[in-house]
């Protein structure tokens, strides 16, 4: 056959059916395989992260140094797998996501992925809720997650 030349109806039909077929017959080794998740990282149930400043209801200028503590957990940067240990995310005006999936990165969802424990953050005036959400090495909450109370501030 040259390039350009088609093929019959009936071969071109033919060819589409084998084509289903094979997609058919592969279909059911590979939904399993796309419907796993990683399971979620354990976390002790009596590890904290908290805000070391600003603190709850406090007033703060456009730009402020977000400092955040951990207790009963390490912190490592994103991508490394080790066990008890996760890094930062700091929520911004929104709520936090499902927990067995990873957390987007978005102007809401300030990623700390170099294992930083404090982050300059710019907000508008105005008032803005702050919370803090470990993850694993993938980004994903663990199992159970390890999130701080919602704090308010107001931005003057």
């Amino acid at each position: 056959m040259t390039i350009g030349t088609r093929l019959p109806a009936s071969r071109h039909h033919a060819k589409a059916a084998t084509l289903l077929l094979l997609l058919a017959a592969l279909a059911p080794t590979a939904a399993p395989v796309f419907a796993q998740t990683s399971p979620r990282q354990p976390a002790p149930r009596n590890a904290i992260v908290y805000f070391h400043y600003p603190l709850d209801g406090l007033r703060v200028p456009e730009r402020f140094t977000v400092r955040i503590g951990l207790k009963e957990m390490g912190v490592a940067p994103a991508g490394i797998d080790k066990p008890g240990t996760g890094h930062h995310h700091l929520l911004i005006d929104t709520d936090p996501g499902p927990p067995d999936q990873p957390i987007p990165s978005d102007y809401n969802n300030i990623h700390l992925g170099n294992g930083q424990t404090e982050v300059v953050v710019t907000l508008p005036k105005g008032t803005h809720t702050l919370q803090l959400l470990l993850g694993d090495h993938t980004h994903t909450p663990h199992q159970p997650p390890v999130m701080s109370q919602k704090i308010t501030v107001y931005v003057r």
